[in-house]
């Protein structure tokens, strides 16, 4: 296949994919971070390798953005940050325990937990995501291909219906673009309005 009908085919399968993902799935979403935000819960969010990446842009664009200017802040921290942490876990307990043993550390009634997985299998997601169940807390999963366990675990499920992995990742930081802009609608009414400040500094960044 030449580069041309590569890049075509790959953009044409990502636009077919987005017309099939849930809009409800991500009405869900925003209104439980709404909930959590309003409750004043901490929300925790993490994942593997891309997933990884996705999460940390996710709780740097939210820590930052949603709430900005505000008294009340939305309060966000990405689990996969803190690297030291991971492979002390990872290295003295076991790779699938590295995010599960951080949240025994800070999770409380009232968090909110958002686990991203391609496969929607990935050990250490998947035992993250039963601790907050056995808590009561609620928890959300980002996944692709056939949303694996996690789909079935989580109280909400963001589904990507691709098999894969790349394109997956692509359109769970899109849906999580989207989730952030309509959150901003919800929480932070002043942002929305012509020539706010946050508008204006985006400008010139």
């Amino acid at each position: 296949m030449s580069g041309h009908n590569h890049y075509k085919g790959y953009f044409n399968q990502v636009s077919e994919t987005l017309t099939k993902i849930n809009i409800s799935e991500l009405e869900t979403v925003v209104q439980s971070i709404t909930d959590c935000y309003n409750r004043g819960g901490m929300i925790y969010i993490f994942g593997n390798g891309g997933s990884s990446a996705t999460a940390s842009h996710v709780a740097g664009d939210y820590l930052k953005g949603i709430t900005f200017g505000m008294e009340k802040r939305l309060r966000i921290i990405c689990l996969s940050d803190n690297i030291p942490g991971l492979m002390a876990i990872a290295n003295d307990i076991s790779y699938d325990d590295i995010f599960v043993e951080q949240l025994k550390n800070f999770i409380k009634s009232g968090d909110l937990v958002i686990g991203i997985s391609g496969s929607g299998n990935s050990e250490n997601v998947l035992k993250a995501l039963n601790l907050a169940k056995e808590k009561k807390v609620e928890t959300i999963a980002f996944v692709g291909f056939s949303g694996g366990k996690a789909k079935v675990i989580a109280d909400v499920c963001v589904h990507i219906p691709v098999n894969d992995m790349e394109m997956t990742e692509d359109l769970h930081l899109l849906c999580f673009h989207a989730i952030k802009q309509n959150l901003i609608q919800k929480i932070n009414t002043s942002q929305t309005s012509v020539g706010s400040k946050y508008d204006e500094r985006m400008k010139e960044c």
